[in-house]
């Protein structure tokens, strides 16, 4: 089942550097939000601060709250692990396991965790996560390949297919077709559709014909100035943001006015 994401005063600090200010906002089950802004406001630290993946930086902590279904995944006996298997991510780049085959990609995060399972479970597993991920028709007669010999769309699609293979409730997408060709930017944004009857999922681009397209609520984020906190200015139904903003600084920035 899907999970609801609640952030309530949500502040991003990179040591002494708050990078976030005061982020408070809701991401609905089975959903796709999506996070607009310039470069340098703060969304995809926001989005990674919501499976901790902010972490890895040295020196990056939050304050406030971050709820999956009222829990805070910030809890003092929450493991960072398990938070991030709940909520899986896609990053801004395809990064297939270079070394590894179709298959043992998709089921590299199974074969992290200790529980033993059978080689038919494990079949069972690449090939619903490839077809959910709509790249079973085009490599099942090649699993064993390596996963890196796959075209940049395949790639990103293998990565989704990965993410998925742990059986999350939420899916994180930092860019995700940034790196790609406008058919496969295509592909990716047709199984986003199929994937959110699934998934809660918070997509962040730059690509506002994108979030226009995929996402059925938008949050716009934006920064005064240079070394100034990023903060959320906007959010909602995503036709209201792009046809009837409520804030100057959104519609500014979605008529192409600046960013």
């Amino acid at each position: 089942m899907s999970k609801r994401i609640d952030l309530v005063d949500l502040d991003i600090f990179y040591g002494d550097f708050l990078a976030v200010e005061q982020v408070t906002l809701t991401v609905n089950p089975r959903s796709v939000t999506a996070f607009i802004g310039p470069s340098g406001c703060g969304k995809s630290s926001v989005l990674r601060s919501i499976n901790r993946m902010h972490e890895l930086v040295p020196g990056a902590y939050v304050t406030g709250e971050v709820l999956l279904d009222n829990e805070d995944v910030y809890g003092v006996d929450v493991d960072p692990v398990l938070v991030r298997r709940t909520i899986g991510m896609v990053f801004q780049r395809p990064n297939p396991f270079p070394t590894m085959s179709i298959y043992d990609n998709v089921v590299a995060g199974l074969r992290l965790s200790k529980r033993r399972r059978r080689s038919k479970d494990l079949d069972d597993v690449v090939e619903r996560s490839l077809r959910s991920a709509n790249l079973w028709a085009e490599v099942k007669d090649r699993v064993d390949r390596p996963g890196a010999g796959l075209s940049g769309g395949q790639q990103q699609r293998l990565c989704i297919a990965r993410a998925i293979a742990i059986e999350p409730e939420v899916l994180l997408m930092d860019e995700p077709c940034s790196a790609l060709d406008p058919i496969s930017t295509l592909a990716i944004e047709d199984l986003i559709h199929e994937l959110k009857d699934t998934y809660t999922i918070v997509i962040v681009t730059h690509n506002m014909q994108q979030a226009a397209r995929v996402s059925s609520t938008t949050a716009f984020f934006n920064v005064n100035a240079v070394g100034e906190p990023g903060r959320l200015i906007e959010i909602g139904e995503t036709s209201q943001i792009f046809s009837n903003p409520r804030v100057k600084q959104t519609e500014d920035y979605v008529s192409g006015r600046f960013g």
